[in-house]
């Protein structure tokens, strides 16, 4: 039985009419062709985190890059600093892809958290007609009543010695009163155009190809490619005073005021200027 299969025998499955099940027949159709990225598309009912599934895939056998895992709900799923991400079924995307950029150097691959924000991003303002900022270096930002939301998150794990998952989860349809916390919004309450799940998944799928498939073609240079001047351009942190909360309970305060080669946000202090490459960041100020 396939995991579409399971899905129909599910009573459930049109327990809440605003939100459908993804298509996964159709989804496999549109995005898994020859010559293309995508190689294997599956959408499960639930599980604890689509990351976790597929880093044990890859551990356990060989997977073929451009692998996609998919999930209706997901009970367990992480983002930055083991925090929880959960949501109410078929209410966002939970998705993981399986990626081996061999040809790239390792010191580059720390910009994919990146390029997958710049290509959901892109995707989500064709598909959704919402413009959705980026929190350096890995929220997914939208504006609710004026008010600066968090909607979704990027977390990316090694995979063996060649590859990396690289999970995004995104609120699509959660209502206010679904709200984690008070600061986290949604594409609805952003007040998208389309809150279809299937050609918001293509779409940006399709963005993550066409992004993925530039920074590879120029061996992960971020300048060559176009994609540090992407980033930059959609990065809501940019331009702000921010705290950055650094690992040993250290902090540095000042305004960041880019994004270097390396993927570390450049922040400006009375001290002098600092790039930060890991870290919690605060936005204390508007742009």
């Amino acid at each position: 039985m396939t995991p579409r299969d399971a899905a129909d025998d599910n009573p459930g499955r049109w327990s809440d009419l605003d939100r459908p099940p993804l298509n996964a027949t159709a989804l496999r159709r549109a995005l898994v062709r020859e010559g293309g990225l995508w190689s294997e598309l599956e959408v499960v009912q639930r599980t604890g985190s689509t990351n976790n599934d597929l880093v044990a895939r890859a551990a356990a056998g060989p997977v073929a890059e451009g692998t996609v895992l998919v999930a209706e709900e997901q009970t367990t799923g992480k983002g930055r600093l083991d925090r929880r991400w959960s949501a109410p079924p078929r209410s966002g995307l939970f998705v993981s892809v399986l990626l081996r950029p061999a040809e790239v150097p390792v010191h580059h691959w720390g910009w994919l958290p990146l390029l997958t924000g710049v290509a959901v991003a892109t995707g989500l303002a064709r598909a959704a007609g919402v413009d959705t900022a980026l929190k350096w270096p890995n929220d997914l930002l939208v504006t609710v009543d004026g008010e600066e939301r968090k909607a979704g998150g990027i977390l990316l794990e090694r995979a063996g010695e060649d590859g990396v998952v690289i999970g995004f989860g995104l609120n699509v349809s959660l209502r206010a009163e679904e709200l984690p916390v008070a600061r986290a919004g949604s594409l609805l309450l952003a007040g998208a155009v389309n809150t279809d799940r299937d050609p918001l998944l293509r779409a940006v799928l399709r963005s993550l190809e066409d992004w993925y498939g530039r920074w590879r073609a120029a061996l992960g240079d971020p300048a060559e490619c176009g994609l540090q001047e992407a980033y930059a351009a959609g990065c809501a942190t940019l331009g702000r005073t921010v705290r950055a909360e650094l690992p040993g309970d250290r902090d540095l305060t000042g305004e960041a005021v880019a994004v270097d080669g390396d993927g570390r946000l450049v922040i400006a202090t009375a001290e002098g200027v600092q790039p930060v490459g890991a870290g919690d960041i605060v936005h204390l100020r508007p742009a």
